[in-house]
């Protein structure tokens, strides 16, 4: 008998779904929404850290890395001494200037000996195509992969270096990758340019020749035995290379092109917290509310399953598999998108990121942790309706709902209700009727709008860090970089090129920051006084001169040293004859871009006891000229780095539109299938809720059009009151997403700028999707049958 009774409430389960099936998909998609994108950046962490982890491994990527300007080949034997080390790896390692045929621009380009006929103990090279360099064969070389394929290089074509101001040709035998180049950046860059700097492999026999480094070398690798503290074989180095003008030992986890992979993991854990969990909740919301309406729409019928025997806990788990049946479509949907579109984003990192190879296994956990969360967050959103349904005693099921009381208008509110039509005036009562229903439908409608804001704030983010540090930050128009420190006779020799309106040097060493216990390996800049061309800008106060003495640090840097303006900061240069002296923080300054620290040239070169030496140089040109500069600039054996601010900003905004807009367009679609959802389910609820009302609107004589305007009216009403809310709902969960931590990283910190054109175009997707919604209303209102409506129910 019970079984029976339990296959009788299963077959109204199924009744009850397809009766709703409209609201029962508008959910499973919200729900598959927050899935997809659970499993989609779960699954792409996971990939992307398997996959750099296995690259690494299987190719052997470096442990601490260190530089020097010379050191002799003999150190090896005490290095391989330190406790702790397993393989070096001492090589040469120079930047240079490159000429393609038919490119305008200067290139530049990494140079890196190898040894010949074989691959290097580390960091190794994924051959591409072609072969290692080959011994007595100087001129051969191989390129990066991504380099060769943007200017269409093959196997056998030659390019231009200049090599320790000398013009070579150079012959390519092959194009590969490295674990050390995943992120192929060049200095002044922001983001990868793969098409104006390239890495070039020539063999060590060639590097020695051309740089005159016979037995020694300038740049080291090593890997370290598992359990080995890297932070003493750092201090070791440091010691054993600062005689030979050692510029600072770093961990793997700061070398560049692995610090960014890094950030980028990082920020893939930070989506999988946070954007999933919101899609997850409005998803409860809308089920709670549809079960709310459907226990009110089903008393009689919950009167009459207690009437016939079935118990609470029976009539409770009823309902509990109507949530679970809804979730589990969601999850079983969301499964597949989540697992496809993170297959899309992750071969899209792996392109972005020069991965020679791709292991997307997703684990079978994060599909748990989808089903788990959502079955979670749906059941105890849901609670409350289940057990009231439970609750209902069968006499107080099978009565009629008490209807609210009624309140009389005041003098006021009459005459303005006395204004208003017919039709008017009942979608004003209905709402006024149940406020908290009618707020609780409206904040749905916010939450679409601030899940718009928030998949449109991306842009608005990465305008603002454009237009401030191409805009504010770096003014010139052409950056010049040295292979070695020039003397302040160059900046005469910069201004007397074609094009050149004005230069201003700048000079950049490495350095230890170290406040008390806290220490900072970076850079520090030396830039003029008065600069106008490089200057520091905070985002707040804008410029911020250069003080004669003092440091000026970043916020995000000022954070980590803990330290304000007054404070004493030990500044230990690790170049030249390695100074170490206490100076005063000046000045604070926001920036979206890096941890920087600024001095004033002229007291950075009375540190290193250097007369006005300059290593880089900023300029602004005649547009008209430039190409003339360009083809000078080629031929200037001691500039070892150009780069061109229109090209810079163009690179980056073509990168930014191939990883971040990819992520928007997913997320502003997901946003507006919400968007619909909410307002689908608000409307069909209200049409089953109202249906037999509507019905008797229309015997007693108002028109079809009067009908549809009383349902989709007070929906429209709800949205524009929903408007504002969203807005502010949509700065607060942006605010909450930014400050979250994936976001706040030492390589970029994103704006908290969201701008009216987004506001704008997140409340015209909610009314685009509002209106779709009420075309499908239309249908169901046109389809509707007065006489079944008005038939009453025994």
């Amino acid at each position: 008998m019970v079984s029976g009774m339990i296959k009788a409430l299963d077959i109204k389960l199924l009744r009850d779904l397809w009766r709703l099936k409209g609201q029962v998909i508008s959910i499973g998609f919200v729900i598959a929404s927050g899935v997809a994108l659970l499993v989609m950046s779960l699954s792409t962490y996971e990939a992307l850290r398997i996959t750099s982890d296995a690259y690494y491994d299987r190719y052997r990527y470096g442990h601490v890395f260190a530089g020097a300007k010379r050191a002799p080949l003999h150190l090896e034997d005490r290095i391989r001494a330190l406790e702790g080390v397993q393989t070096t790896q001492l090589r040469i390692s120079m930047q240079a200037v490159l000429d393609i045929d038919g490119f305008t621009e200067p290139l530049m380009g990494r140079l890196v000996s190898i040894p010949e006929g074989r691959q290097p103990d580390l960091n190794q090279l994924v051959l591409r195509r072609g072969r290692l360099v080959e011994p007595g064969r100087p001129n051969e070389v191989i390129i990066n992969e991504s380099f060769a394929n943007a200017h269409g290089l093959k196997l056998g074509d030659t390019i231009q270096a200049i090599i320790n101001n000398n013009k070579r040709r150079l012959r390519i035998v092959g194009t590969a990758q490295s674990p050390e180049f995943i992120y192929v950046i060049s200095p002044f860059a922001l983001m990868p340019d793969k098409k104006r700097y390239g890495v070039l492999w020539l063999g060590r026999k060639a590097m020695e020749a051309a740089y005159d480094y016979d037995g020694a070398f300038n740049d080291l690798s090593l890997t370290v035995l598992r359990g080995t503290d890297t932070r003493q074989t750092i201090q070791a180095l440091d010691a054993m290379l600062s005689p030979y003008g050692s510029v600072g030992a770093i961990d793997r986890r700061d070398h560049l092109s692995n610090w960014f992979v890094q950030n980028e993991l990082t920020q893939n854990q930070a989506s999988a917290r946070i954007l999933p969990t919101i899609f997850l909740l409005v998803a409860a919301f809308l089920t709670n509310t549809v079960l709310t309406r459907l226990i009110i729409t089903e008393r009689s019928e919950i009167g009459l399953m207690k009437a016939f025997g079935y118990s609470s806990r029976e009539v409770g788990w009823h309902y509990a598999k109507f949530v679970i049946v809804i979730t589990m479509l969601g999850v079983v949907f969301g499964w597949a998108l989540g697992a496809m579109l993170g297959h899309l984003s992750t071969d899209s990192y792996a392109r972005n990121l020069n991965l020679p190879m791709l292991i997307y296994r997703p684990s079978p956990l994060s599909f748990v942790i989808g089903a788990v969360v959502s079955l979670s967050v749906g059941l105890l959103a849901t609670a409350r309706a289940v057990s009231k349904a439970a609750a209902l005693p069968p006499i107080v099921a099978m009565s009629p709902q008490e209807p609210p009381m009624f309140h009389g208008n005041s003098g006021v509110v009459q005459e303005l209700m006395d204004t208003l039509d017919e039709p008017t005036r009942i979608i004003v009562r209905q709402i006024t009727r149940w406020p908290f229903r009618a707020f609780a439908t409206a904040l749905g409608f916010a939450g679409a709008i601030a899940m718009m804001v928030l998949s449109l704030y991306f842009t608005d983010a990465v305008d603002e860090i454009s237009r401030t540090h191409f805009g504010e930050l770096q003014r010139e128009d052409v950056a010049l970089g040295f292979n070695d420190p020039q003397s302040s006779v160059v900046l005469t020799e910069i201004e007397r090129l074609p094009g050149v309106l004005s230069a201003e040097p700048m000079r950049v060493v490495s350095v230890d920051l170290v406040s008390r216990h806290l220490k900072h390996r970076g850079t520090l800049h030396g830039i003029s006084k008065g600069a106008k061309l490089t200057r520091i800008y905070d985002v707040r106060r804008g410029p911020v001169p250069v003080p004669a003495g003092g440091l000026v640090l970043t916020s995000r840097l000022a954070e980590k040293l803990d330290v304000r303006v007054g404070d004493q900061i030990e500044v230990r240069i690790l170049e030249g004859r390695r100074p170490i002296e206490n100076l005063t923080v000046a000045d604070i300054y926001d920036s979206y871009i890096g941890m920087f620290a600024y001095l004033d040239i002229d007291v950075l070169n009375r540190m290193l006891k250097d007369r006005s030496v300059t290593q880089y140089v900023s300029a602004s040109i005649d547009e008209l000229q430039q190409e003339e500069l360009l083809v000078e600039l080629k031929n200037l054996p001691a500039v070892s780095t150009v780069a061109l601010k229109s090209v810079a900003m163009s690179n980056f905004d073509q990168t930014i539109a191939e990883t971040m807009m990819i992520f928007v367009g997913f997320f502003s679609a997901f946003s507006f299938a919400l968007g619909f959802g909410v307002t689908y389910n608000a409307q069909r609820i209200a049409l089953s809720e109202r249906g037999r009302e509507l019905a008797t609107l229309r015997v007693l004589g108002f028109s079809h059009r009067d009908a549809l305007y009383i349902l989709l009216g007070e929906t429209m009403v709800l949205v524009c009151l929903a408007l504002p809310i969203g807005c502010l709902l949509g700065w607060l969960l942006t605010a909450v997403f930014v400050n979250a931590g994936g976001f706040q990283t030492e390589l970029m910190r994103l704006p908290l700028v969201i701008t009216p054109a987004s506001y704008g175009l997140a409340i015209v997707v909610l009314l685009i999707a509002s209106a779709a919604s009420g075309l499908a209303m239309k249908r169901w209102v046109d389809r509707l049958d007065l006489i079944s409506v008005l038939k009453t129910r025994e």
